[in-house]
């Protein structure tokens, strides 16, 4: 049995195959609409979101799990006898890591089993982050060597990714580097990238096909000479166009990993549909 268990939160996509497959467990964000309240991934699927927001007249809301449900989750984990690792969505887009550490404190001297890493990302290069530590607890490694590897797993994931519009990440708030985009990208697809723990706007490209590729180009630069790669698109309501940019990517870069992921209602939310991104990690 692995000495720890890794925690992380539903912004980070991993396939519940895959979650299930090396014990991860994902603590869900929180979507508020209509004055009802919905566990992201779990009391609301994204293929139900995105069919609702396209004829709702009113747009959700979100919230970070409350620190209650995090701690719940930690001490399920330590009476197990084991430590916990939780890895989670950048502390400069959410409050989730507040709300973890919250909850450590909450447990008293139990806290102390507790591990909490900043993955200063969010998609599938948290969820890369995850996955690594997971596979690391399997193979035996230490929680404290395993927390060190993930403080820096930030330097080798990234996610590009594609919008069709500014405006939902312009009104939850979360656009961070990206505002000097705003008023000028009539027409144009923004490309934005989570640096530093934050989105920024990285390029704009007159047509969707066109960002789709170069999102494509932008990955291929990060990982181009690294090893043992691995790539996950992910897609607010754009499969196609998400299996499209998965195949061309796997062919050009042979990934040890090839993922298709969705994006979850809470960061679809701000994302807004249409969206496809493209999200690395090597060694």
């Amino acid at each position: 049995m692995p000495k720890f268990a890794v925690v992380t939160d539903s912004t980070s996509y991993i396939p519940s195959e895959l979650a299930q497959k090396h014990g991860i467990t994902v603590a869900p964000q929180v979507l508020i609409w209509d004055g009802q309240t919905f566990r992201d991934g779990i009391d609301i699927q994204p293929v139900e979101f995105y069919s609702r927001l396209k004829t709702s007249k009113t747009m959700p809301s979100t919230s970070q799990v409350s620190p209650a449900d995090m701690q719940k989750i930690f001490q399920e984990i330590v009476a197990q006898e084991m430590a916990v690792l939780g890895i989670f969505i950048s502390s400069k887009l959410s409050g989730t890591l507040q709300s973890a550490t919250q909850a450590k404190e909450m447990m008293g001297s139990a806290g102390e089993k507790v591990t909490l890493v900043d993955s200063q990302s969010t998609a599938m290069a948290l969820g890369f982050q995850v996955l690594a530590a997971a596979r690391a607890a399997e193979a035996g490694v230490g929680v404290e060597e395993a927390a060190a590897f993930a403080q820096t797993a930030h330097e080798r994931t990234g996610v590009f990714f594609a919008v069709d519009t500014l405006e939902f990440l312009h009104r939850g708030g979360r656009i961070g580097g990206g505002q000097r985009f705003i008023g000028s990208a009539l027409n144009l697809k923004p490309i934005l990238a989570v640096q530093n723990g934050k989105v920024e706007g990285i390029e704009r490209v007159r047509a969707k096909g066109k960002a789709h590729e170069r999102v494509l180009e932008l990955v291929s630069e990060q990982v181009n000479g690294k090893s043992n790669v691995r790539l996950a698109t992910l897609h607010a309501d754009a499969e196609a166009d998400a299996k499209n940019i998965l195949e061309r990517a796997s062919a050009a870069l042979s990934p040890i990993e090839a993922l298709l992921s969705e994006v979850s209602p809470v960061v679809g939310t701000h994302a807004g549909p249409g969206t496809v991104g493209l999200a690395y990690a090597f060694e």
